[in-house]
């Protein structure tokens, strides 16, 4: 019994022709959108890749470009097929591509499912890969003399300042590494000297931060050293009072920021997956119409159209055998006096009275 069985007439054969040609062509621009989409969150993406650990984070913006390029090849053909359904003399000549092309449609609309979800499920990825590229660009940022690490300090106070946000999971992330450059250092101070022997790494550990973890909001001037020695400051009580320093870490801040854009690219794809599913239900009952058509031979006379010939049951069953069959098609028949372990013997005994009719028979 066939699924959602619809009769078409010649007049709506051609409207749902003719309709599925401009869905198809409205295709064509939603996956020049994906594409788009995937672009501007690789771009995204690359603007931080300094404080971004590598890792598989770049799989959903390559995905969703991928994805819209197949998108205008696939809906362009679809466009000149549901074109030339309008006419059925015109509809023999892909009269076979026509069921491979439903086929390969439905898996590339898997794939925009699949890319949706990818942007709500690769969170933990991101969150990872920011702790691990985080700490290490807070590591380096005083090796402003070094080759290929000069740049980390600029990097993280200018994403500090953007993302008003300061160190990895918060400010205190600053107090547990030197990020005071050696060469700006008084070695001849007593309270440098000090600093460095009380250290067992001999490190240079300061309860400061930089300069872009200020808030330029705050009534106050920057506190930026001695966070927690209330008597350095007038005033001033670190435990009660709101610091004038960015309290989100730069971590969280980042993550908001990507979670939001990638919240948005997987609206936007499922929208478009639900669009691209509405089109290829069309173009399979238009395939199924025209089909019927030609076998009735009345070009002109009502025809059934379906999504499947048989329920599900019957064709998920009839798909599991073929499945299941693929590999006897190789099977070749024993020769005589030689037994072939993928077929089943049914007597094994040499004598000649108990060869049963389907055996091989004796060379003479």
């Amino acid at each position: 019994m066939a699924v959602l069985k619809v009769k078409f007439t010649k007049t709506k054969r051609d409207k749902l022709a003719q309709i599925l040609w401009i869905l198809n062509w409205v295709s064509v621009v939603s996956g020049i959108i994906l594409f788009s989409l995937g672009l501007f969150l690789k771009i995204e993406i690359k603007k931080r890749n300094e404080v971004m650990a590598k890792g598989d984070i770049n799989s959903v913006p390559n995905m969703l470009i991928s994805v819209g390029v197949i998108a205008c090849i696939i809906n362009f053909l679809g466009g000149k097929i549901c074109y030339d359904c309008s006419d059925a003399n015109k509809f023999s000549r892909w009269k076979l591509v026509m069921l491979p092309y439903i086929v390969c449609t439905f898996c590339f609309t898997f794939c925009i499912l699949v890319g949706a979800l990818m942007c709500y499920t690769m969170r933990n990825d991101l969150e990872e890969s920011l702790y691990l590229g985080l700490r290490d660009a807070i590591k380096f940022y005083k090796d402003t003399d070094i080759p290929g690490r000069c740049f980390l300090k600029k990097t993280v106070d200018l994403l500090q300042i953007g993302f008003r946000c300061c160190g990895n999971n918060g400010f205190r992330d600053w107090f547990e590494i030197q990020w005071v450059s050696p060469r700006y250092l008084n070695m001849a101070s007593k309270e440098v000297l000090d600093r460095l022997k009380s250290n067992v790494d001999g490190k240079f550990l300061v309860d400061g931060v930089p300069f872009s973890c200020c808030n330029p909001s705050s009534p106050r001037p920057c506190i930026q050293y001695q966070l927690t020695n209330n008597s350095a400051h007038y005033n001033y009580d670190f435990l009660t009072e709101e610091l004038n320093i960015w309290m989100k870490g730069c971590r969280e801040a980042l993550l908001d920021y990507y979670t939001g854009i990638m919240r948005s690219i997987g609206i936007a794809a499922l929208l478009i997956w639900l669009f691209e599913l509405s089109v290829l239900i069309g173009v399979r009952y238009l395939q199924t119409a025209m089909k019927n058509v030609l076998l009735l031979g009345d070009l002109d006379g009502e025809s059934d159209g379906w999504l499947l010939e048989n329920s599900f049951v019957e064709t998920a069953k009839y798909n599991i055998n073929i499945i299941k069959n693929l590999g006897k098609a190789n099977q070749i028949s024993t020769v005589s006096g030689m037994n072939d372990p993928n077929i089943d013997v049914q007597n094994t005994d040499c004598d000649k009275t108990n060869i049963t009719t389907k055996s091989i028979p004796a060379a003479r």
